[in-house]
């Protein structure tokens, strides 16, 4: 999704490295350690997996000379936990993203090495070549297709968290919305669908009241203090937060969820790279490979992100559409 405000500002954590980050030479090859270091927004698990010859073959001979995958990301300067954030030791990149990242090099038999930088800049070293491919909460969309090509591995879902005890669902009805008071972050993809929902409703007669707060630590504390009934937001950010409050007096549930994109098109987040460069089927195949070998799921569960997870990886397939990007 469009970089969205309230991931960003979940939490504020220590400043995620700059410039390349190499992972250590002491890592069994055949082995990757899923949430290591990462402040325990992940229980670490090591997962098998190694070079699968065909697929490695796949990689054009100028990506694979240097035995290496560098790996964007645009983590600067904060993170975005559960997807990218600077773990315990305040130097390894950790998180869903970079995790996807070496589980996928594995796959291709290379090294990977992470080049953390801005949003911005993210795109810069793809375009540069300096990041082979990206891992980044990366939106698919069609204006993007004109400079980047696309390999699809989450879908990319707003969700709706409320208090564990609201038995309230959102099961894809806007009308369910009746009644409530909803926060929503300001000039977000979310906030234009929930508005689009308020109009729908004050048209049949109905009300729907929307909130805003200065940050997302205060929207989550109006949401357990019973200010508001519901916050519609980023899937991940509320990932993270059933993580952190779950067996307390503050924990939440996600009452639903709904595509990015719409209605009509389900959005889906996916590696970057530039477009013809010859790498992304061999992203796509390592990442289909990880789905029918079950590593792909123990990923996603390590992260509470199960509610994000496609059935295979598609190279470019249709985006948000340039009138909704």
């Amino acid at each position: 999704m469009k970089r969205a405000a309230a991931l960003l500002s979940l939490v504020l954590l220590a400043g995620c490295g700059t410039g390349a980050q190499a992972e250590p030479d002491a890592q069994n090859p055949d082995t990757v350690r899923i949430g290591a270091q990462a402040k325990g927004i992940a229980k670490p698990t090591e997962l098998k997996v190694g070079r699968q010859q065909s697929i490695a073959d796949e990689v054009p001979d100028a990506i694979k000379a240097d035995g290496k995958l560098t790996i964007g990301l645009g983590a600067l300067p904060t993170g975005f936990p559960p997807l990218a954030l600077v773990g315990d030791d305040d130097k390894t990149l950790t998180g869903a993203e970079p995790d996807l990242g070496r589980l996928v090099a594995a796959v291709l038999g290379l090294k990977p090495e992470f080049n953390n930088d801005t949003w911005d800049n993210l795109f810069v070293g793809i375009d540069s070549g300096r990041n082979e491919v990206g891992f980044s909460n990366i939106t698919d969309t069609e204006q993007r297709k004109e400079k980047y090509d696309f390999a699809s591995y989450r879908q990319d879902n707003l969700g709706f968290a409320v208090k564990a005890s609201n038995p309230w669902t959102f099961g894809k009805d806007y009308t369910k919305l009746a009644g409530l008071k909803v926060a929503v972050g300001a000039g977000t993809n979310q906030e234009k669908i929930l508005v689009a929902w308020q109009d729908k409703l004050k048209a049949e007669g109905k009300a729907l009241d929307i909130k805003y707060f200065a940050d997302t630590p205060s929207t989550f504390k109006a949401l357990v203090s019973g200010q508001i009934d519901a916050y519609f937001g980023p899937n991940p950010g509320i990932a993270f937060q059933i993580t952190q409050t779950q067996g307390t007096a503050d924990a939440v549930r996600n009452a639903g969820v709904y595509s990015g994109a719409g209605e009509s098109l389900q959005g889906l987040i996916a590696a970057t790279t530039k477009k013809d460069n010859g790498l992304i089927k061999a992203v796509a195949d390592a990442i289909n490979y990880l789905i029918q070998n079950g590593q792909y799921q123990q990923w996603l569960a390590a992260y509470n992100l199960d509610t994000e997870a496609v059935p295979t990886s598609l190279v470019n397939p249709p985006g948000l559409p340039k009138s909704n990007a």
